[in-house]
């Protein structure tokens, strides 16, 4: 007998792990400029606990003040299209793709309906769904700060902090891309990694504080959300950019401030928040390095789906390397044609 349903993560509220629960739910049905896509895998990252955990708070204008608006979490995906809508023109059954779906999440489950003309590509021919679900949040944020908020050059000098993370792992093969001088910083273990990834110098945290040192940046790119613009802005050179993807009240305050006082600028992007066509277009230069073999992807960890709340808790202690991929296991129940 052919089933109708499908296992989901469902959030119901905010907080820890524990709110994340598999459920059983309706697979969704297309509209006719829908795809329908049977989900290879997904990714754990530190945005995804902080969506769980609604914090920081203002974020919740976006999420739902009091309760997530978006039940099932999760915000990129690889997979094959197995069914569309009677209107779909760009895709066909049996595509592999990539996609992003931003504060509308819906990720963590088996199957998901998106738009064509939504935030989907085909996947790169040269890498596994694995990989290509783990090069999406990273390779994105760090191409939209890149892109759109640093006038990055050849023979400038850029300090990654959190370099073996999702984001930095990226940043540094992009960096590298842009000519750009590349300091990496991470833990011990994490050093030859970044190494191979093409950094020029990577500083050990446990062991150097670089703000000492006396090297001085054109860009310090704190993917991790763990350093200062006070503690850091004498390592800039003047017209230097400090970079953050987290927010917190420190960095919108000196990012206004240092709008209009001084030369050394602080600079934060909400990078889901931005408009589709952007998005779309960071996807899609992602997926090109990626079948050009100039980026390639970390992946630390996989777990499945019904190991959701371990997963998190992994992500959670925020040492990952790399990625945390899951992979959707279809119950045997789940047939869809």
């Amino acid at each position: 007998m052919k089933s109708n349903k499908m296992n989901a993560v469902v959030c119901n509220s905010y907080g820890g792990p524990e709110v994340l629960e598999l459920n059983e739910i309706l697979i969704p049905i297309p509209k006719e400029n829908e795809v329908l896509v049977k989900i290879k895998a997904t990714s754990v990252t530190a945005a995804h606990c902080a969506m769980r955990e609604g914090k920081p708070y203002f974020g919740r204008l976006f999420l739902g003040m009091m309760r997530p608006k978006t039940k099932t979490p999760g915000t990129d995906l690889s997979g094959e299209i197995i069914k569309i809508g009677s209107k779909v023109k760009n895709f066909s059954i049996g595509d592999e793709i990539i996609a992003e779906t931003g504060i509308e999440s819906g990720c963590y489950a088996e199957y998901i309906c998106l738009p064509e003309d939504g935030i989907i590509v085909l996947k790169p021919n040269n890498m596994s769904f694995e990989q290509a679900t783990g090069m999406i949040d990273g390779a994105s944020t760090a191409m939209a700060f890149f892109m759109d908020h640093t006038d990055i050059k050849k023979g400038n000098k850029i300090l990654i902090n959190g370099a073996s993370g999702s984001i930095g792992t990226a940043a540094v093969q992009l960096a590298k891309l842009y000519g750009a001088e590349v300091t990496g910083v991470c833990s011990t273990s994490n050093i030859d990694m970044v190494y191979g990834l093409g950094a020029d110098k990577v500083i050990d945290y446990t062991q150097e504080n670089f703000v000492s040192n006396k090297d001085k940046y054109d860009i310090i790119f704190d993917t991790v959300g763990k350093l200062s613009y006070s503690q850091t802005k004498t390592s800039l050179y003047e017209k230097g950019l400090f970079l953050s993807p987290v927010l917190s009240l420190s960095v919108l305050f000196q990012m206004m401030k240092t709008s209009v006082l001084g030369s050394r600028k602080v600079k934060f992007a909400a990078t889901g928040l931005r408009g589709e066509n952007v998005r779309k277009r960071d996807l899609i230069s992602i997926k090109n390095l990626a079948e050009q073999g100039k980026l390639t992807t970390v992946i630390d960890r996989q777990y499945e789906l019904s190991q959701i709340k371990e997963a998190h808790e992994y992500v959670s202690k925020g040492h990952k390397k790399g990625n945390v991929v899951i992979i959707p296991v279809e119950s045997p129940s789940v047939i869809y044609k």
